[in-house]
């Protein structure tokens, strides 16, 4: 016995390190002197280290079959670890209370409700626990309240906010748990029994549990829609609001699932049966197609966007047909989860808090969104755009609600958005979309029957913002008004409204979209000048915004990209986000034809007038002659092809004489197709490319002729010989032409002026020391830091009065030479646009 001990026992140290457990088991299994018991142990630890390689899904089954190991652990529910950790959170707000520490326990407080909002979302009861916290802190702050109140020394800044949103917490959250607070005060034994009765049967074999699960499932294989945490929701017209207030306590959380909450409400809609119940739910799924895209970058899809449409429709006809029931952006507070009725308020009207006019903005905005985003050249966009019908009419019926309901600031937001919908459009248009407004139910007070004018719908809207205390609305409402003259031609009416508009003087001050309306305004202005026969006009009105090279930017047609200047990549997003729809656009290229022909008309002749070097550096339009310097340093120049290149070759031959070959050119561009009254601008353009050829012929070769008989300029320039006559007398009025009238004869008789050397050294020193005076008030005008345009003013104020003056004094002095001062967009439009216009120059001789 002792020599078997005593073999292994050397051998066993050696072994250890180098011998495996399943050697080591074959080992120890070989001998036979060893124990039952020392066998077991063994192999027990040779068990030991293979439990933790089990599988995670089969330690339960290892944990069943060991009985005693069940007896030892102590396994705790969820619900009971919450029913802890609720008992701990309330010993913690006790100790505060005691100390009065208010901050403490808001903390708590907040911790507390959402342990018993999470039990709800497993379908569990309101633990009595909660409802007693409940009570006993109602009581607590009326006698915090009332203690602080009577004592001398006031709690701390902190505390002492802490302490007023608790009693708004309790009251917040007493309202919510109502039933269950009345219930506990009346018998708060009975109220402990029914939460033990309701507990009690889940405390049951987790087997059990599981095979009754799977013949439910077996059994019953209809789907139930279930709410956060698997808790079933029941539509039912009691349920609606308790079910609204999930859904709008969901709202904006993350990971809300934005679609099922919209097909829970409308669930929710079908079963509404009263006008309030119907106007509740309308106002929440609303909002929620609204928030189902949270991208600013992309647009709403469409079939959300028609889905609101026909619910803002349905909304405004539920408050329209039940008068009884309004709806107000502030009301006094109500219960959201009581009915209402009119004979339950005091005056008989239910207010409920909500805005109709921004759902109807935001359908609008929506849909502008949707065209900036889609291809204008493919057919989704003329199939998007059919919407505006029924976008139109919706705001129509908006228009109709708040006329009823008497709410000026909404009812003027909303005919300003109906205005901004139909002042650029032709009248076949506009009458399409009344048609579409006649044939509705509900109609407002202004609609525009088949055989009126647009003018006058227009003229009613207008007149409404006029009288409205917004100035933004009266600004805007002004600017689609002259928009909307200068489209029907009427030029003189939209000046003049522009002018004693002053708008010109304040528009810097205005937000970027009034800004870009006003543009949009002044170029359709120009083009009404154009389109008249007014070319001075004209030209004077698109000068402005020629001047920038940034015509597309300004219309909100393109993203101007400059050269030495890179947008970030939030202002090129704003710069995109204010794009205008494609349909809405001024053709940029028929803006220039425009702009290029009435500069050629004007700086033509009067570069025939000039005779020294320096006048001709002066000009009136600084891109045409950018042009028109480029087009003469050209070596060869072939066939014209694009508009410029008509433009300068027609300016060329109109300097030459050759008239013909200038209306030629100029008739032949093809983009004048565009403009609707296409025949008429094209008579009107040959007209006047004749009389300037006359006016330019008499510049250039007066010096030459001592008389010249007008029935031979008739003849030439195939013009009436009255109509010649009168052109030569209102040059020789002006003091353009130095000449005098034979009618006797019929001949102009040129009168030559000969400076003598005297005369012509002091028109020499004039003109210096005109030129010294400039650059003095130049120099003093930027020591002094005083601006000299609107552009330049950072403050949006009128500057200092010496610039004021200094501005005065250049525009008097350079009025004559140059037709018209750059002082100031205002000081443009009141020379620019009126009788005396930019290219009327006094020749000194």
């Amino acid at each position: 016995m002792s020599s078997d001990d005593e073999a292994p026992k050397p051998a066993a140290p050696a072994a250890k390190p180098a011998m495996s457990r399943f050697l080591k088991g074959a080992g120890d299994s070989s001998s036979s002197d060893d124990d039952s018991s020392e066998e077991e142990s063994e192999m027990s630890d040779d068990e030991e280290p293979e439990k933790p390689k089990a599988g995670r899904f089969t330690r339960g089954a290892v944990s069943d079959d060991d009985s005693d190991e069940d007896v030892k652990r102590v396994v705790k529910s969820a619900r009971d670890k919450r029913l802890d950790e609720m008992e701990a959170t309330g010993k913690v707000m006790d100790n505060a209370l005691k100390i009065n520490d208010w901050v403490a326990i808001s903390n708590e407080f907040d911790k507390l409700v959402r342990l018993v909002q999470r039990q709800q979302n497993v379908s569990e009861p309101v633990p009595p626990f909660f409802i007693r916290t409940l009570t006993n802190l109602e009581n607590s702050l009326t006698a915090a309240v009332a203690k602080d109140k009577e004592s001398k020394k006031k709690m701390n800044a902190s505390n002492a906010r802490a302490l007023t949103a608790m009693k708004q917490k309790v009251k917040k959250v007493g309202k919510e748990y109502e039933r269950d607070l009345k219930r506990f005060q009346e018998d708060a034994e009975a109220f402990e029994r029914e939460y033990q009765a309701v507990v009690a049967p889940e405390v049951t074999p987790a087997v059990k549990v599981k095979k009754a699960k799977k013949a439910e499932e077996e059994e019953d294989e209809d789907f139930t829609t279930v709410g956060k945490g698997g808790k079933g929701i029941q539509f039912t017209p009691e349920n609606i609001f308790k079910n609204l207030q999930v859904v709008q306590e969901n709202r904006g959380k993350k990971n809300t699932d934005r679609a099922e909450q919209i097909r829970i409400l409308e669930k929710l809609l079908q079963v509404s049966v009263t006008p309030y119940q119907h106007i509740r739910v309308l106002l929440a799924l609303i909002a929620a197609r609204f928030d189902y895209n949270s991208s600013v970058a992309t647009h709403m899809p469409t079939d959300l966007w028609i889905a609101a449409q026909k619910e803002v429709d349905q909304l405004i006809a539920i408050v329209v047909k039940e008068s009884g029931y309004s709806i107000q952006e502030t009301t006094e507070d109500y219960d959201d989860l009581v009915e209402r009725s009119p004979a339950t308020e005091k005056d008989g009207v239910v207010r409920i808090r909500g805005s109709v006019i921004s759902f109807v903005d935001r359908l609008d905005d929506e849909f502008t969104k949707s065209l900036q985003n889609i291809d204008p050249h493919g057919t989704e966009y003329v199939d998007r755009l059919k919407d505006e019908k029924v976008l139109y009419c919706t705001i129509c019926r908006a228009q109709a609600l708040y006329e009823q309901t008497k709410q000026e600031d909404p009812l003027g937001r909303v005919i300003m958005r109906r205005l901004e919908h139909i002042y650029s459009k032709p009248d076949p248009v506009v009458l399409a979309l009344e048609a579409s407004v006649a044939a509705s139910d509900i109609k407002p007070s202004v609609i525009l029957s088949s055989d009126s004018q647009t003018s006058s719908l227009i003229h009613s809207l207008c007149v409404h913002l006029y009288k409205s205390g917004n100035s933004l609305l009266r600004t805007r409402a002004m600017l689609c008004h002259i928009y909307h003259y200068a489209l029907h031609n009427d030029f003189h009416t939209a000046r003049d409204m522009l002018l004693m508009s002053h708008l010109q003087e304040s528009i810097h001050n205005a937000d970027v979209a009034t800004q870009i309306l006003y543009n949009r305004t002044v170029v359709q202005l120009g083009l009404s000048a154009f389109r008249c026969g007014l070319i001075k006009e004209s030209q004077a009105t698109l000068q402005d915004i020629f001047a920038t090279q940034r015509v597309k930017e300004l219309l909100a047609q393109g993203v101007h990209q400059q050269r030495y200047q890179v947008l970030t990549p939030e202002q090129e997003k704003a710069e995109r986000q204010r794009q205008l729809p494609f349909h809405m656009h001024i053709n940029t290229e028929l803006l220039e034809a425009a702009f290029l022909v009435s500069s050629m008309l004007v700086e033509i002749p009067l570069l025939a007038s000039i005779d020294s070097e320096e006048q001709r550096r002066k000009t009136i339009s600084k891109p045409f002659r950018r042009l028109l310097d480029f087009a003469d340093r050209q070596v060869f120049t072939g066939p014209p092809e694009s508009t410029r290149d008509h433009i300068m070759q027609a300016s060329k031959a109109l300097q030459n004489g050759e008239w013909e070959k200038c209306r030629d050119l100029i008739q032949s561009i093809k983009i004048w197709s565009l403009m609707p009254e296409c025949t008429q601008v094209k008579e009107m353009l040959a007209k006047r490319i004749q009389e300037e050829g006359l006016r330019t012929y008499l510049f250039t070769y007066a010096p030459h002729y001592s008389t010249l008989s007008l029935s031979l300029l008739a003849r030439t320039f195939s013009l009436p010989l009255r109509a010649v006559t009168s052109l030569v007398s209102k040059m020789i009025w002006s003091e353009e032409l130095a000449a005098s009238l034979d009618q006797s004869a019929g001949v102009v008789v040129f009168n030559r002026v000969e400076f003598t050397r005297t005369q012509q050294l002091a028109q020499t020193l004039a003109d210096k020391v005109n030129a010294l005076v400039e650059q003095n008030e130049k120099a003093l005008d930027q020591k002094l830091g005083v601006s000299t345009g609107w552009g330049e003013r950072a403050d949006g104020a009128k500057g200092e009065k010496r610039g004021e003056q200094t501005q005065e004094r250049n525009r008097n002095r350079r009025g004559g030479a140059r037709g018209g001062a750059r002082g100031g967009r205002g000081a443009r439009f009141a020379q620019g646009l009126g009788s005396q216009m930019a290219g009327n120059t006094q020749r000194n001789r």
